[in-house]
């Protein structure tokens, strides 16, 4: 007769190890990767679309689309790299003095913190006789009482922070791949909007189905809500920019 017995970490019944780890969702690299890369590629397609569609009557489109493609990319990714460096710096240091405030409660009103974590686990079926024992118990090691404090009141523990540097640096590294895919058929010869269009709309669908491995969307609906959004960001940047540029000429 098999055993139906569970133990920790182990299921006896196939006496297989039981994997109950989890991704990192606490790193800060990967909300500016996937914006990076959607904002990189939608924003600097949808520039050049409206420069090519206000310069089409003006001579020297591929110049032009160039010179705007370039200075996007580089102003676009420094923007997003200064921008994600200082919101998660900000949240950092937010969070950081959260954890001092914390530090100073356990430090000075031990009791009053124990009852509050008991409260915490009571609310959620544990035993008050219990709670209260575990709580009493956990305040005896500072660090740990301000970890779990920590984590059930604010939801992340010291040492989750994300790193700004990290989120910086991947913001900047991703808006470039995207905001390079609209302009290289033009630094390649391309003398008008069609294969920039093209390799556009391809970098859209793949850049939304890669997000797909990170939701429980499928890979083709994720591919055609970008395709589809950024799409209709190019139309109508392009169709501004022909009326701008009909308007001049």
């Amino acid at each position: 007769m098999r055993s139906s017995r569970l133990e920790y970490g182990r299921n006896v019944n196939d006496n297989e190890a039981h994997d109950h780890s989890h991704r990192d969702v606490t790193g800060g690299w990967l909300r500016p990767a996937v914006f990076g890369v959607m904002d990189g590629l939608v924003s600097n397609f949808a520039l050049m679309a409206g420069v090519a569609g206000g310069t089409a009557a003006l001579g020297d489109v591929r110049t032009a689309v160039i010179l705007a493609g370039l200075a996007g990319l580089a102003a676009g990714a420094f923007s997003m790299a200064a921008g994600e460096y200082t919101s998660v710096a900000s949240q950092a240091e937010l969070a950081e003095q959260e954890f001092e405030n914390e530090r100073y409660e356990l430090r000075h009103n031990a009791e009053a913190e124990a009852r509050e974590l008991a409260a915490i686990w009571v609310s959620r079926g544990v035993d008050q006789d219990l709670a209260e024992q575990v709580a009493v118990q956990l305040g005896r090691n500072p660090d740990a009482a301000l970890e779990v404090h920590a984590r059930e009141e604010l939801g992340m523990a010291p040492g989750e922070l994300p790193n700004p540097w990290l989120a910086a640096g991947t913001s900047f590294a991703a808006f470039v791949v995207g905001a390079a895919i609209p302009v290289l058929p033009y630094i390649f010869g391309a003398t008008n909007l069609e294969w920039s269009l093209m390799f556009s709309l391809a970098g859209l669908f793949a850049a939304g189905a890669m997000v797909s491995l990170v939701t429980t969307r499928s890979w083709w609906f994720s591919g055609i809500r970008q395709l589809l959004i950024g799409s209709a960001a190019a139309a109508v940047t392009f169709g501004v920019g022909s009326l701008v540029g009909g308007y001049l000429s």
